[in-house]
């Protein structure tokens, strides 16, 4: 029998004792050994950055903008981009190619939650693939939760594999897909959800510790350990589709 009485236990969330919210980024630079975060200025990076996306519009494919016929074009949508807090949009340099190479925001921003998310990631072709676009995400993860944050998300259209595939390299768990969740560029839009919790991060942050590590690549720059296997001892869920 169910018991209905008013005074009968019921299940309640953890204690959060001494809850402070973080603060909402304040546009500090995030500095690597790769890769250096900026806060995005259009005055400062729009050309750069318009140069470095020519030639491959599949960037803009997910995005809810772009691309863009031209530089002017791109210098207005940025400085619209920057006029808000939320997101918070940095500006990506490539040390070792000694050039900006992309963008990527936290949005979603909800500090009394202890909640906020990483998106727009826009990583020119120069930059795919390279250890400062992994560094850049660790960056951005690691000031996350050393600002406070509980909840670390990450979201993607649920058709665009290699950003799913990129979530769960990067430790984030798979949370499963909300069905039309948006429209943009007149077309549906299933969105897939993963993110990372403040009880994992220790163990994310040794894992991209030791993958970043001079120690982790030969002579020809070759990685000896696959970041994907490090996080994958601290992944509470995979994504079932990969």
């Amino acid at each position: 029998m169910t018991d209905h009485r008013s005074d009968a236990p019921r299940p309640v969330g953890f204690a959060v004792p001494n809850w402070t919210p973080p603060s909402a980024p304040k546009g500090e630079v995030l500095e690597g050994r790769y890769a250096r975060l900026e806060p995005l200025d259009a005055e400062k990076h729009a050309a750069l950055l318009f140069r470095a996306y020519q030639g491959d519009d599949a960037v803009w494919d997910y995005l809810p903008y772009g691309p863009f016929n031209s530089a002017a074009q791109y210098h207005r949508w940025m400085r619209e981009a920057v006029s808000a807090q939320d997101p918070f949009f940095y500006a990506i340099y490539d040390k070792q190619a000694g050039a900006y190479g992309g963008v990527a925001s936290y949005l979603r921003i909800k500090p009394e939650a202890g909640s906020i998310e990483v998106g727009n990631i826009n990583f020119a072709p120069r930059l795919q693939g390279t250890v400062a676009a992994t560094e850049t995400m660790f960056l951005m993860m690691k000031w996350a939760f050393e600002a406070g944050y509980r909840r670390y998300e990450w979201k993607c259209d649920a058709l665009n594999t290699p950003s799913r595939r990129a979530a769960q390299r990067l430790g984030l768990s798979y949370e499963g897909i909300f069905r039309q969740a948006l429209v943009y560029k007149n077309r549906n839009r299933d969105t897939a959800w993963f993110a990372a919790i403040d009880k994992e991060w220790a163990a994310l942050r040794e894992a991209f510790e030791l993958w970043l590590s001079a120690g982790n690549f030969d002579a020809t720059g070759q990685q000896r350990e696959r970041l994907s296997d490090l996080t994958g001892l601290v992944r509470a869920a995979d994504d079932p589709s990969l």
